[in-house]
């Protein structure tokens, strides 16, 4: 997957020079060379967010993958007790 060029603050940072018509979103656009797509996409998912809500946002992912990633392990461990189990 191709790794983001803007960090979640440089975004939000863009989507408020937007917002407050320092300079239009074409302009930032091309500025940036972004699409509108994708700043319209950035806008819905960082709209009316601050610095440190994007922060800890990115600290929930983590947090969030981490745990999804031990709960598949226990549950592969506990399908591979039940064979176990079931062969006795």
């Amino acid at each position: 997957m191709k790794q983001n060029q803007f960090s979640p603050e440089q975004i939000i940072i863009l989507l408020h020079q937007a917002e407050v018509g320092e300079k239009s979103i074409t302009e930032l656009c091309r500025e940036h060379s972004l699409t509108q797509p994708t700043f319209y996409r950035w806008r819905k998912k960082y709209g009316g967010m601050s610095v440190p809500e994007a922060q800890r946002l990115r600290e929930l992912e983590k947090e969030n993958a981490r745990l999804k990633r031990r709960l598949a392990e226990r549950d592969l461990a506990i399908d591979a007790l039940q064979e176990y189990l079931a062969k006795k």
